[in-house]
């Protein structure tokens, strides 16, 4: 499979042995995961594949509507953190942060507890866009612990969207250390079937997104 590690130095890999491409007969969308460090900009990446006609959706939008609509998933976080943690508007995202950034255990619990209704609800979608009248051509899902919990395995194409230290700490919030939990980054691009340094333009990010999706639906 072809595998863009970047737009200067573009290089070609094998599918990974569990990640296979439908075949060019197969009307079934291609299911593409987005993932890479902090700050790196793959929801960015994630808004240049649906300009190009892929049906985009991120996992942090799944966890909002599970804390939104999934009552078991709140009676849990009440039985673990305290009804303090749900406010007016359903669960306070905030509270529940400054518990679990601070306590490595409890994020881990959390973690357990969504992970796989994440898994089960994006399945779903992907299904309903199997289903359309229209069914697109990728589906594109952003997941930020891709590798971390084995979600490759349920992927077809992985994209890594990677920048340099220095952008990726501008970007992201003071004080946010998730990044010691994540697999590096050499090794996600390593595995990956295309990545991108994302140290340019919206306008090169653009680019590389057209260029991976143009090699993706051609096969």
């Amino acid at each position: 499979m072809p595998g863009t590690k970047s737009t200067r130095r573009p290089q070609t890999r094998a599918p990974h042995r569990s990640r296979l491409l439908p075949t060019s007969t197969s009307t079934k969308p291609v299911a593409v995961a987005i993932t890479g460090a902090i700050g790196a900009g793959k929801s960015a990446a994630l808004e240049a594949f649906a300009r190009h006609g892929a049906a985009t959706i991120s996992s942090d939008e799944i966890v909002h509507r599970l804390l939104r609509s999934d009552a078991n998933v709140r009676r849990e976080l009440v039985e673990r953190f305290g009804p303090e943690v749900i406010g007016d508007n359903g669960p306070d995202r905030g509270k529940i942060a400054e518990i679990v950034f601070n306590h490595p255990d409890q994020l881990d619990w959390l973690e357990e507890l969504l992970h796989p209704r994440v898994a089960e609800e994006n399945l779903a979608w992907r299904a309903e866009q199997e289903r359309r009248d229209d069914p697109p051509a990728l589906t594109v899902t952003e997941v930020p612990l891709l590798y971390e919990t084995g979600a490759d395995r349920r992927f077809d194409v992985v994209v890594v969207i990677t920048a340099p230290e220095a952008v990726r700490r501008e970007r992201r919030p003071p004080g946010d250390d998730r990044e010691q939990r994540l697999l590096p980054e050499e090794e996600k691009v390593a595995l990956a079937d295309y990545a991108y340094v994302n140290d340019g333009t919206l306008e090169q990010l653009d680019a590389f997104v057209a260029d991976v999706v143009g090699k993706i639906t051609a096969k």
